[in-house]
């Protein structure tokens, strides 16, 4: 093929100046019933890499034909599909052009998952260790659910979930964390986040207009409020829990929290502050999201059982797998009062008509079958021992720090002592020996003037994803920087 941006003419008198054509080559070698796709797909992808450019003029149908060995016809039909959709031009005796409306695809994909920034050390909380992710239990969970799930189970699902997995999921939370759970009640979504924007998507639709949360925090997450339309306020805590006074004071009427084992400070909501609280919820007539994000993994006792099943129809209750399996897997559940269950059921289908049902009765069967409950013990162990291992490295490399919250969870709050201070100075030494870690200032929606040079060294650090040698290396290193 022959091309060229202008009218001007080569010396054999076609169109064109650059030879092209050996682009379409393969496609005039295929398959003869496949041969008219094939140079369909070759031009098309031609236009939009930018091999063809916008404004280049295409020789003649005879010409190219003749160029590629094809017939005449199958070129004309290719330059007719192409000028249909919008990739060529043409005009009664005027040629065909590449058109105006294809612009050049992008080389690859770009991946913006989060990653670590490839520190030597990395206690950035959050992250489980996906090496425990169950790879063999799964798998044959996933073979024997494609080969027993009849055709109509392919289908749209309950945007609620599966009847199936919900009735395994009320059994589950029942039996582990004390939650009053009705399989009618229980809502599958993609995890936490979807949980928090359908509840805060459904109170905003009825008129509320703001949401309290705990300060310390999760401040990144408020584009996931501000996608609803509701505003967050930040509430106080302290030694007990969130603070009553503020929160009364607020004016809002609905909380979310994270009672079993704040994030991030790490504490658990005394039993009078989990009274109190709900106390308040009822005087407002109003809701609390509780947030049960790692309240399976408690070290030094049976975890303390949720605030739902205290009040069902003032908490409603959310959690996943992010912790306990791989995030990646996007699932989660969340248990909703009666007297908002239609309207964030409704919300649930509009959004995306429920959750892959084949994810669904895999992680069904994998309850049902007592692998959920193993993983959860595997889990267990393994956090536990890097808890430890963090905990008596923290000891021996900065003497005097001093670690506080409850021995649950997949990290916990390190305060060191003023010596290692201000705290700006000793974030750049340890990144700069490559140790990545996050202070609790960031973790605040109200933040210190100026938390760089506060004396006191307060870190939110991470353990799970580190196998307890990483730990202690990655502690030693810390204390070398500074």
């Amino acid at each position: 093929m022959t091309v060229s941006r202008t009218n001007s003419l080569p010396s054999d008198g076609r169109e064109g100046g650059s030879a092209a054509w050996e682009v379409l080559l393969p496609a005039a070698s295929a398959p003869t019933r496949s041969r008219g796709r094939a140079l369909q797909a070759a031009l098309r992808e031609a236009v939009r890499s930018g091999r063809l450019a916008a404004g280049t003029r295409l020789p003649s149908s005879r010409d190219l034909a003749a160029d590629l060995g094809v017939s005449r016809g199958l070129v004309t039909e290719a330059y007719e599909q192409l000028t249909a959709e919008g990739y060529l031009r043409s005009g009664r005796g005027a040629g065909t052009w590449v058109g105006e409306a294809a612009r050049a695809a992008r080389p690859s994909a770009r991946d913006l998952a989060p990653r670590s920034p490839g520190a030597r050390a990395d206690f950035v909380p959050g992250t489980p260790d996906l090496s425990l992710f169950p790879r063999a239990a799964w798998a044959a969970a996933q073979r024997q659910e494609l080969a027993e799930l009849p055709h109509h189970g392919l289908g749209y699902p309950d945007p609620r979930g599966l009847p199936r997995l919900r009735t395994a999921l009320a059994a589950l939370l029942a039996r582990r964390r004390g939650v009053v759970a009705d399989p009618e009640r229980i809502v599958v979504v993609s995890g936490v986040t979807q949980a928090i924007s359908l509840i805060c998507g459904t109170l905003r639709a009825r008129g509320l207009g703001e949401i309290g949360v705990e300060d310390p925090g999760s401040p990144q997450h408020d584009d996931v409020y501000t996608a609803t339309g509701i505003a967050t306020v930040p509430l106080p805590l302290d030694e007990e829990g969130l603070a009553l006074d503020p929160l009364r004071g607020s004016g809002v009427r609905a909380v979310v929290t994270t009672p079993a084992h704040q994030y991030p400070t790490g504490i658990g909501y005394s039993a009078r502050r989990r009274a109190g609280l709900l106390d308040w919820a009822r005087s407002v007539d109003g809701l609390v999201l509780e947030d049960d994000y790692d309240g399976d993994f408690r070290y030094d006792r049976a975890p303390v059982g949720a605030l739902q099943g205290l009040d069902p129809e003032r908490v409603a209750y959310t959690g996943s797998v992010s912790k306990s399996l791989a995030p990646g897997l996007r699932l989660g559940w969340l248990m909703v009062p009666e007297w908002l269950a239609e309207d964030v059921v409704r919300r649930k289908r509009t959004i995306d008509l429920g959750h892959p049902s084949v994810d669904q009765a895999v992680f069904a069967r994998f309850l049902e079958r007592g692998d959920y409950d193993r993983q959860l013990r595997r889990c267990q162990r393994a956090y536990r021992e890097r808890r430890d291992a963090l905990v008596a490295a923290l000891a021996e490399h900065f003497p005097g720090a001093e670690v506080s919250g409850i021995a649950a969870g997949l990290h916990v709050i390190a305060t060191l002592p003023e010596r290692y201070g201000p705290q700006g100075r000793f974030l750049a030494r340890v990144a700069g020996a490559g140790v990545a870690v996050r202070p609790l200032s960031d973790c605040r929606y109200r933040p210190a003037n100026d938390p760089g040079k506060a004396a006191a060294v307060r870190l939110v650090v991470g353990y799970a994803h580190l196998s307890p040698g990483r730990i202690r290396e990655g502690v030693r290193l810390m204390a070398g920087a500074v």
